[in-house]
C-alpha cells in the first residue's frame, strides 16, 4: 500500500491552499501506513495518527468549503454533502470498528483502505471539478429520505438472511479497496430499453463466515463452492430487496456476473451509481450499488 501513497503532480487542481493540504494529507496516510506496518510502532501510535488524520481533513474541508462559496461553484452542495458523510458517518464507524477490535490488523486496513482510496478518488472526481475540469459524477446520486429508506430495506434484508446486525459505513461509497473481496453484478431488464444493473461486494471473511457456516462448512478461505452459492444467494437478496419497494415483478432478471476488482473499480470510473452504500456486517465489509439506465 506505501507506494500508492506517493504524492503526483496529476493530483493538483490549480489551487494552492487546496493542493497543499492534500499534499499534507498524503504524507499523513504514507505515516499512518509506515506505522501499521511496524510492530513495535503499536496501538498508541497509530491511535495518536488517525486523530491527526481526521484533525487535518476537517480543517482541510473548511478551506475547502470557504473556497467554493468565495468562487459561487455551483456543485457546492453535493460537495458539501460528501464531506459531510465521511466526517458524521464514515469516519466514526472506522474508528468504531477500530476501537471494537483493539486497533486489530484488519481494522487498522479497513481504515487506511477506505480513507486513501476516498481520498484519491475525491480529489481526482470531486475536486477537479470544482475548476471545471471534469462534470461532478454525483450529481445524479441520491441522497436523503430516498437514499435512507434504500439503506433501511438492504439492513433489514441483511439482517433477515444472515442474522448479522449491520451499520452504514458510507452512504456514498465510491468504490475504494476495504480488502480482499468477492464481486457479483446482477443485470435486470424493465423493458423499453431500460435496464438495472446491481453491484455486490463481499469481503471475503464475510463470506466464509456466512456463506460457508450455511454450508455447514467452516472454510479457511474463499473457493469456488463458497463463490457459487454467494452467486446463487445473491438473486435470493435481489427478490427480497425488489419485494420490500413493490418492484419485484416490475423488473425481469437477466443474469448474474463474476467481477474481478479491476471491472468492479472500472464501473465507478465509467459513472458513480445511483445509490452506493457501504456497510459493516462486523463479520466483514459489503457493499450495495445500483445503476439505473
Amino acid at each position: 500500500m506505501t507506494n500508492q501513497v506517493n504524492w503526483n503532480e496529476r493530483f493538483n487542481i490549480g489551487v494552492e491552499v487546496i493542493d497543499k493540504a492534500h499534499q499534507k494529507l498524503f504524507s499523513i496516510v504514507r505515516r499512518l501506513v509506515n506505522l501499521s506496518q511496524d510492530e513495535k510502532s503499536g496501538r498508541w501510535a497509530c491511535a495518536e495518527g488517525i486523530k491527526y488524520f481526521k484533525y487535518y481533513t476537517m480543517k482541510h474541508f473548511a478551506e475547502e468549503e470557504e473556497y467554493m462559496r468565495s468562487i459561487g461553484y455551483s456543485g457546492y452542495e453535493m460537495h458539501k454533502c460528501l464531506h459531510d458523510n465521511l466526517r458524521d458517518m464514515t469516519l466514526p464507524a472506522l474508528e468504531k470498528d477500530l476501537t471494537t477490535s483493539d486497533y486489530s490488523q484488519e481494522s487498522i486496513q479497513h481504515f487506511l483502505g477506505i480513507c486513501l482510496g476516498w481520498l484519491t478518488g475525491h480529489i481526482m472526481v470531486e475536486d477537479r471539478a470544482i475548476t471545471g475540469r471534469i462534470p461532478n459524477k454525483w450529481m445524479e446520486g441520491k441522497v436523503g429520505k430516498e437514499a435512507g429508506r434504500m439503506e433501511d430495506v438492504v439492513s433489514q434484508v441483511m439482517e433477515e438472511v444472515f442474522k448479522l446486525q449491520i451499520r452504514i459505513v458510507s452512504e456514498h461509497y465510491a468504490g475504494e479497496d476495504f480488502g480482499e473481496s468477492v464481486y457479483y453484478r446482477l443485470s435486470y431488464g424493465a423493458g423499453e430499453g431500460k435496464s438495472v444493473h446491481i453491484f455486490l461486494a463481499f469481503e471475503d471473511w464475510l463470506l466464509v463466515q456466512t456463506v460457508g457456516g450455511m454450508l455447514g462448512v467452516q472454510r479457511g478461505k474463499v473457493d469456488r463452492i463458497v463463490v457459487n452459492a454467494a452467486k446463487q444467494l445473491s438473486q435470493q437478496l435481489m427478490k427480497r430487496i425488489g419485494a420490500y419497494f413493490g418492484v419485484a415483478e416490475k423488473y425481469h432478471f437477466e443474469k448474474v456476473y463474476l467481477l474481478t476488482k479491476e471491472q468492479f473499480e472500472k464501473e465507478f470510473a465509467m459513472g458513480y451509481p445511483y445509490y452506493s452504500l457501504l456497510f459493516d456486517t462486523g463479520m466483514g465489509y459489503f457493499a450495495f450499488c445500483a445503476k439505473i439506465h
